[in-house]
C-alpha cells in the first residue's frame, strides 16, 4: 500500500463524498394523499350540490293548537274529572263547580216571574171590569140622550102652546119643560164624560198590563242568563285534545277567566325560522325533509304550507327602531309553516308535541305543485 503524506490526506478528506441515489416515493403516502384529495373533492361537490338544491335551518320547532280552558264564573271546585295528559273529547266535562249560588238566583227569578204573571192576571181582570164600566157608561149615555130628546120635544111642544096669541099651558109648565130639557142636556154631557173616563181607564189598565208583560219578558231573559250561569258550573272541553298544565284541585276557588287546564290537539306542524336570504327560491308546496330531535334516526316528510306576513322581529314585544342613528343591519328571520304528511302524523301520534326542536331541509328544486 502506498503511503500518503499528511498533506494529501487533508486534501482527500476535504473532497465531499458522492450523494446517494434518490429513492422512489412511497406508494402508501401517494394513496393516502389521493384519498384525501378525493374526499375533499367529494365534500366540496356535496356542499355545492346541497347549497344549490337545499336550504336548511335548525331554528325550527313543532307547533300546534294549545287551547286554554278557563272558568266563566266564580265558584268552588267540587269535582275534577280529568287527569294529567288524559285524552278528552269535545263536550267532555273537565270539572264541576258548586252550583248553589246560581241555583238560588234561578229560583229567585222564577219566583219574580210567577209574581209578575199574577199581576198580569189581575190587570186582565181589571181591564175586564173597566170594559164593563165603559159599556154601562155608554148605555147610560144612550139613555140620557133619549131623555134629552124627550125633554127637548116636550119643551118645544110647551113653547108652541104658550105664545102671545095662545095660552094653552101655563108659564110654569113651560119653564119646567125648558128646565127639564136643560137638565137632560147636562146629564148627557155628564154621561159622556163618564164614558170617556171609563175608556181612559181601559187604556190605562191596558198599558199597565203591557208594562207587566214587558217585565215578564225581562225576567225571562234574566232567567235564561241565570240558567246559563248555572250551566257554566260544568267546565266543558271545547275541542278534542290531551290535558296539559292542569292547575285544578277540589276545594279550589276559581275566578272568571282563570286558566285551569290546557288542551293540546294532535294536529301539529313545524314553524321554521329561515333567514331572509334563504327565501329567494322557496315556494309553497316544496318538499321538506324533517328531523325531530326527539325521534333520532327518523326522517319525516313535510311540505311548505305558508310564509309569515312579517318577520319575527315585527311581532316582538319591543320591535327595534331602525330610525335611530346607531343602526346595525341584522339578517332577519321569517317564520315558515311546514305541514307533516298525514301518514307521519298518524304514525307518530302522541309523540309529536308542540315545543320540540327540529331541523328543516327544504328542497328548493322540487316541484312546488307536487302533492
Amino acid at each position: 500500500m502506498s503511503q500518503h503524506n499528511p498533506a494529501e490526506q487533508k486534501v482527500l478528506s476535504a473532497v465531499p463524498e458522492a450523494a446517494p441515489a434518490a429513492t422512489p416515493p412511497n406508494r402508501r403516502v401517494l394513496l393516502i394523499a389521493g384519498l384525501i384529495a378525493l374526499a375533499a373533492l367529494g365534500a366540496g361537490g356535496r356542499m355545492w350540490y346541497r347549497g344549490h338544491h337545499y336550504v336548511e335551518t335548525e331554528n325550527a320547532y313543532v307547533a300546534g293548537h294549545v287551547h286554554p280552558v278557563s272558568a266563566r264564573i266564580a265558584g268552588v271546585v267540587t269535582k275534577v274529572l280529568v287527569e294529567d295528559n288524559q285524552l278528552v273529547k269535545a263536550g267532555d266535562v273537565i270539572a264541576e263547580l258548586d252550583p248553589f249560588d246560581q241555583q238560588v238566583k234561578v229560583e229567585q227569578i222564577q219566583a219574580q216571574i210567577a209574581s209578575v204573571q199574577q199581576q198580569v192576571l189581575q190587570a186582565d181582570a181589571q181591564i175586564a171590569q173597566v170594559n164593563a164600566q165603559a159599556s154601562a157608561a155608554s148605555a147610560q149615555v144612550a139613555q140620557a140622550q133619549a131623555n134629552q130628546l124627550r125633554a127637548t120635544q116636550d119643551a118645544e111642544r110647551y113653547g108652541q102652546l104658550y105664545t102671545s096669541q095662545m095660552k094653552a099651558v101655563s108659564k110654569a109648565e113651560l119653564d119646567a119643560a125648558n128646565a127639564a130639557r136643560a137638565s137632560a142636556t147636562a146629564d148627557v154631557a155628564a154621561r159622556k164624560d163618564s164614558a170617556e173616563a171609563a175608556k181612559a181607564q181601559i187604556g190605562s189598565a191596558t198599558s199597565a198590563r203591557e208594562v207587566l208583560k214587558a217585565q215578564v219578558k225581562v225576567l225571562q231573559v234574566q232567567l235564561k242568563d241565570a240558567q246559563q250561569q248555572l250551566a257554566y258550573n260544568r267546565i266543558i272541553a271545547p275541542v278534542d285534545g290531551r290535558v296539559g298544565k292542569r292547575s285544578l284541585e277540589v276545594g279550589q276557588r276559581v275566578q272568571p277567566g282563570q286558566q285551569l287546564v290546557a288542551l293540546v290537539q294532535d294536529n301539529v306542524w313545524i314553524t321554521a325560522n329561515f333567514k331572509e336570504t334563504q327565501l329567494a327560491d322557496m315556494r309553497v308546496g316544496q318538499h321538506v325533509n324533517l328531523t325531530i330531535d326527539a325521534l333520532p334516526g327518523k326522517e319525516l316528510v313535510g311540505r311548505v304550507d305558508s310564509f309569515s306576513p312579517a318577520s319575527g322581529a315585527q311581532f316582538a314585544l319591543l320591535p327595534a327602531d331602525n330610525a335611530t342613528g346607531n343602526f346595525t343591519k341584522i339578517v332577519q328571520r321569517v317564520p315558515v309553516k311546514i305541514t307533516f304528511k298525514p301518514e307521519d302524523l298518524k304514525a307518530y301520534e302522541g309523540r309529536l308535541v308542540p315545543g320540540m326542536s327540529a331541523i328543516a331541509e327544504v328542497s328548493i328544486k322540487s316541484d312546488a305543485n307536487a302533492k
